[in-house]
């Protein structure tokens, strides 16, 4: 490992414990996965927690983590790595995926579903017994390092079914279902990351909870508890 990759190894290890309440096994389920190399799906609606608890996974394990935001025109080359003109000719450039194989990070593509349907493809290899990357362009084939693990999110409220996970896909790894929490523990997550009273915590969560009911008759999505923290931030800032 060369001084360079062993700076970019420490840039991304997550140094102060990132909050994360647990509802339920998920910490467990998540740490025999990564014992086990397993890949991860996180499955649940949008800001329910999902990318804070890979974040405290990644804590937890010691482990860096390479955090991928999936969009439409992501490509399997934005993943994999692409060759680059440079004054000294044409160069190979690792993209983030091939990083975090190459490393032994835990790789996070969230929301998986909105890159291109290519992009999916190129994780198979990775999943399943094989455990290796192939760089096409490159003509290398490049083994996981034994701490690599990759984990997606993936939210199957609003997927088309255009866009949706192919069987092939989803059955390659170890689900994880996530959802909101109970009030209770809700109005906890709102006293602690926005810093607000218990109070106007529990009515935050009482509207949220109403306008998750309201789902498919008026609204696309509910409020979400992520929102919620923004909203108590509001209030708290004097709005």
């Amino acid at each position: 490992m060369t001084a360079d990759t062993s700076a970019h190894l420490a840039a991304q290890l997550i140094r102060d414990e990132p909050f994360y309440r647990p509802v339920g096994d998920e910490i467990d389920i998540f740490a025999a996965a990564y014992a086990g190399r397993l890949p991860v799906m996180l499955k649940g609606p949008t800001g329910c927690g999902k990318t804070r608890f890979v974040e405290h996974m990644a804590w937890r394990l010691k482990r860096p983590l390479v955090t991928v935001a999936a969009h439409e025109d992501l490509t399997a080359a934005d993943l994999a790595g692409r060759f680059l003109l440079a004054p000294e000719g044409t160069v190979w450039h690792d993209g983030p995926l091939t990083t975090a194989v190459r490393l032994g990070a835990i790789c996070y593509l969230d929301e998986i579903v909105e890159a291109r349907q290519d992009t999916t493809v190129v994780i198979h290899p990775l999943t399943d017994a094989r455990r290796s990357l192939p760089l096409d362009k490159k003509g290398e084939l490049v083994p996981a390092h034994p701490d690599f693990q990759l984990t997606i999110s993936y939210n199957p409220g609003y997927q088309s079914a255009v866009k949706d996970l192919k069987e092939s896909t989803k059955q390659r790894f170890v689900a994880i279902e996530f959802d909101y929490p109970e009030p209770a523990i809700e109005a906890e997550i709102v006293m602690r990351e926005a810093g607000v009273e218990a109070a106007l915590a529990g009515g935050l969560v009482d509207v949220g909870l109403r306008s998750r009911n309201l789902r498919g008759d008026g609204l696309a999505e509910g409020a979400s508890t992520r929102m919620l923290i923004h909203a108590a931030k509001l209030v708290r800032g004097g709005a």
